[in-house]
């Protein structure tokens, strides 16, 4: 097995790795660590069934349900099938996930630790997941944006990105936005945290999933959110993963902000995902 790091602010990369390497404790040790200490990893070309990715999925913790039951795999209820493909004018799956700079599940009260995902089916050339470090993020804010959210929370919200069903036709914008406050209630973050195994300070929040930060203005919040997407998104500091087959991701969803580009039309693309409570 080689490790080595992605780039200078996020990730390492494994290979020459089996899923049953992976039962050994010392290679899962050596694995778990590198994800802790990186935010992100990724092992190439890991054949696995979706049993044994559940399997491997509670070495690192215990599998959360999908927020999305209705995209569930139909015979692993942990894993939520993110796919473009449509079988029989039904999908497959859920298509075009993430498709925004986020924390996974920072809307709701308790998150889940970590992400899992894996490449079933995916092309090379588009569908990649960019990713930024959020400690990185941190350490980059002015010092005066640093002093001023010292200590404050932050309201999340799913109401920018909630998605449209069949049951939500003929609503209001506000009726809309009241039944997606209803079901997931806005819950109030530190806007700032330190890793628990780094030590490091990271944000804890992303524009397009934050309401708005206690005790700012509207103004304020306008000019904060600015300069967060400044930081998220210097391409200087954004790492793109380009999935091969196989690719298997795990992210601690706290710390590790990412973004999903769009597929180009006429690819099919779908991975299997866990969400992993530690």
């Amino acid at each position: 097995m080689e490790i080595r790091d992605l780039t200078a602010f996020i990730g390492s990369e494994i290979t020459g790795v089996t899923c049953e390497d992976l039962q050994r404790p010392e290679v899962f040790g050596a694995v778990h660590n590198a994800l802790n200490e990186r935010e992100l990893i990724v092992v190439r070309g890991l054949d696995i069934t979706p049993e044994q990715q559940i399997v491997l999925a509670r070495k690192f913790g215990k599998p959360a349900p999908p927020h999305s039951p209705r995209y569930a795999h139909p015979r692993f209820p942990e894993i939520l099938v993110s796919s473009n493909v449509v079988k029989g004018n039904k999908p497959l799956g859920v298509a075009r996930v993430g498709n925004f700079w986020h924390q996974d599940g920072s809307f709701v009260k308790s998150p889940a630790t970590y992400s899992m995902l894996h490449g079933v089916d995916v092309p090379h050339t588009s569908g990649h997941t960019m990713f930024a470090n959020a400690c990185d993020v941190y350490d980059r804010l002015p010092d005066e944006w640093k002093s001023t959210i010292d200590g404050r929370t932050a309201l999340h919200t799913h109401v920018k990105r909630a998605r449209i069903a069949q049951e939500h036709v003929g609503l209001s914008v506000a009726e809309m936005r009241a039944v997606i406050e209803a079901e997931f209630p806005l819950p109030e973050h530190p806007l700032v945290r330190r890793d628990a195994f780094t030590g490091r300070l990271y944000v804890y929040g992303a524009p397009e999933v934050l309401d708005s930060v206690n005790g700012f203005d509207a103004n304020g919040n306008e000019a904060f959110f600015a300069q967060l997407d400044a930081l998220i998104q210097d391409p200087e500091r954004v790492h793109t993963h380009r999935w091969m087959p196989l690719d298997l991701l795990v992210w601690k969803t706290a710390s590790a902000y990412h973004a999903a580009t769009a597929v180009e039309p006429g690819r099919h693309r779908t991975v299997h995902r866990i969400s992993i409570a530690a």
